[in-house]
């Protein structure tokens, strides 16, 4: 099964395998470091970019074809893509989204045959075990900090913006309400049971969210332990100048070298970032998943 697998690419065995091998292994490391410090190191992400291309150059020239670096170039640009899009929309850190360009570098995309690509069925996996992933890992943050998620849920609740949305909500379910009891048609009635759960697990899941932040992701640290792509959770002004803050979606090197003169200075204090999911494990699972069954998508339809 895993071999048939390893063959979706349409290329020789052993430099496919290879490239599963080391894609499994820079994997796994960055799953023990994401899960330790929250952070997946740059020469990782970066060496499996570098070796994925020069290793795909090495096979175009021993087997005297150029499909392999093309394939490991379209990759790259595909996945540094589709990593853009989630780092800018805040759901993944830099470190997972790099490693996300390092695997397209290294395995590659034939698009004469999109129809095997294993990166495709590894992605769809991705989003699906990402997400499961994410709601178990954010259960356990609650059950963990339980006393602050209980204090913080309440306050968010109470809070003037969600009562607002508690008014809206309630006119919502009140219109779902009539056509669920007024509604002839059984599938009428269904949708309108539907979108009555849909709207209510909507709104506690955005206040379940908010209050998993604030009680258990947030994190006051001197801007000496600060790493490039941290969340700053707080717009940070010295003298009126910005240094940086949430819009920038991860600090950069030289903001965290000016926040530590200010810090030396004392013109600055302890800075408030925001811990992320570590999802690399959630990578590691979806490539196990992909590369032994397949894509869930085609095994679902």
């Amino acid at each position: 099964m895993i071999y048939e697998k390893l063959a979706w690419l349409g290329i020789d065995f052993i430099p496919t395998a290879i490239s599963y091998v080391l894609s499994f292994a820079a994997l796994f490391v960055g799953s023990i470091t994401d899960l330790k410090t929250r952070e997946v190191p740059d020469w990782l992400n970066y060496g499996l970019v570098i070796s994925g291309i020069g290793l795909n150059l090495l096979f175009s020239i021993i087997y005297s074809t150029p499909s392999f670096i093309i394939n490991s170039i379209i990759g790259l640009a595909i996945f540094f893509g589709i990593a853009y899009i989630m780092f800018y929309a805040g759901q993944w850190g830099g470190g997972d989204s790099k490693m996300l360009m390092g695997l397209g570098a290294m395995i590659g995309i034939d698009i004469s045959s999109l129809k095997s690509q294993f990166l495709f069925g590894f992605f769809i996996n991705a989003l699906f075990i990402g997400a499961i992933y994410g709601l178990f890992w954010s259960f356990w943050l609650a059950f963990k900090n339980k006393q602050k998620f209980s204090k913080e849920f309440n306050k968010i609740l109470l809070h003037k913006n969600a009562a607002m949305a508690k008014r809206i909500i309630l006119l919502i379910l009140a219109v779902l309400l009539i056509f669920l009891f007024a509604a002839k048609l059984y599938y009428i009635k269904i949708l309108a049971l539907s979108l009555t759960f849909v709207t209510l697990a909507t709104f506690y899941l955005w206040i379940f969210v908010k209050a998993i932040e604030k009680s258990s992701m947030y994190k006051s640290v001197e801007p000496t332990k600060l790493t490039e792509g941290d969340w700053i959770v707080k717009d940070i002004y010295v003298k009126g100048k910005y240094i940086t803050g949430p819009k920038d979606l991860g600090i950069s090197k030289s903001q965290i070298k000016k926040l530590i003169e200010f810090y030396k200075k004392r013109k600055v204090k302890k800075i408030l970032i925001k811990e992320g999911i570590p999802f690399v494990p959630s990578f590691l699972a979806a490539f196990v998943i992909t590369l032994v069954f397949g894509n869930f998508l085609v095994l679902f339809l």
